[in-house]
């Protein structure tokens, strides 16, 4: 990937100043010529000047970062990105920072940097889930909303939120429930903070608490493997990738917590020779637990030292975890980050 170019500005008088960094993804996609399918098009600059409205309720600096569509991002790219997030919520100057990206993996970058983002300054992702040629294309109005909701001093200590089709989501529970739709994110747990009414944010709720890791770390551990237990899943790829050099592996389980005990043993295997297990479930909303004592039940995942991910996706678990692990994360530490400990 080239260097990303200098930042740009598009200036006003008094007004709140958001500093946008442009990944690429569907939003800065036009359909090929030739093909008809979207491929990456528009660059920061490119997207505004089609966009006259989003600049509506800030000043924006303009960081053309890349062109990336989201399914190619890895944590390299990620890390750096939070750099340039850190390095702009320094500034006395900006209000707030938004990250305009694909929708593909959005709910797990949004949520590495929520627990990498240790400043006051809001931080909103946002994308599109029609490509800038299309007659329906959203990228516009989700864009204004994420400036709008950058800008608001309400949001001020919020870290990272989501704004997708009128939703102000928090990042943590973030997630894209349909792969076409409008409305694809939803936070499926609690709902979402608040929503982008005329052009400006109807806060509902603030949250409570969430996820940060006091160490920046300077790389993810790699690889984790994620695996779903579903109908007749044995620990036979459980143990393949603990024995092909996985640094940590989650298990997205059945139900509160369950898997078949085979998939248990193996887990154990890990653990013994020294890598982390987090269990996670493998359902859309909810949170794992020592509920059932069964062989293969939460309780015996639990007493058998598997970390419990709470309420946390299986990818969102495996970003925490690889982030934990770079940050240099005991097993005590990891446990209270995944528990969703506010800092560790």
């Amino acid at each position: 990937m080239s260097a990303p170019a200098p930042a740009d500005r598009l200036e006003g008088p008094l007004r709140p100043r958001v500093v946008v960094i442009f990944t690429g993804g569907t939003i800065a996609m036009l359909p090929d010529p030739a093909t008809g399918a979207a491929v990456p098009a528009l660059r920061g600059k490119d997207l505004l000047a089609r966009l006259p409205d989003v600049s509506t309720a800030a000043d924006l600096e303009v960081i053309d970062w890349g062109l990336v569509p989201a399914s190619h991002l890895r944590f390299a790219q990620i890390l750096d990105i939070a750099g340039r997030i850190r390095a702009a919520a320094a500034r006395a100057d900006v209000s707030g920072i938004v990250v305009v990206q694909g929708t593909d993996v959005l709910e797990e970058t949004a949520f590495a940097w929520d627990l990498l983002h240790g400043a006051e300054s809001p931080v909103v992702v946002v994308g599109a889930m029609r490509n800038a040629g299309e007659a329906d294309y959203d990228g516009g109005r989700n864009l204004a909303g994420a400036v709008a909701v950058a800008a608001d001093p309400r949001m001020r200590g919020q870290g990272v939120v989501v704004v997708m089709d009128g939703l102000v989501l928090p990042a943590d529970d973030a997630t894209k429930m349909h792969s076409q739709a409008l409305d694809a994110f939803q936070a499926p747990n609690l709902g979402a903070l608040g929503r982008i009414r005329d052009g400006r944010l109807a806060l509902e709720r603030l949250r409570s608490a969430r996820r940060r890791l006091a160490t920046q770390p300077e790389r993810a551990a790699e690889p984790i493997a994620l695996l779903t237990a579903v109908v007749s899943t044995d620990g036979d790829l459980l143990r393949a990738a603990a024995h092909g050099g996985a640094a940590g592996l989650v298990v997205e389980a059945t139900g509160s917590g369950n898997t078949d005990p085979d998939l248990l043993a193996a887990a154990v295997e890990a653990m013994a020779a020294g890598v982390p297990v987090v269990l996670a479930t493998r359902c859309p909303a909810g949170g794992v637990g020592p509920i059932y004592g069964f062989p293969g039940g939460g309780r015996s995942w639990q007493e058998a030292g598997a970390l419990l991910a709470g309420s946390l996706s299986g990818p969102k678990a495996r970003v925490a975890l690889a982030l934990g692990l770079g940050a240099g994360l005991d097993h005590a530490a990891l446990a209270a980050l995944l528990a969703g400990h506010e800092r560790v």
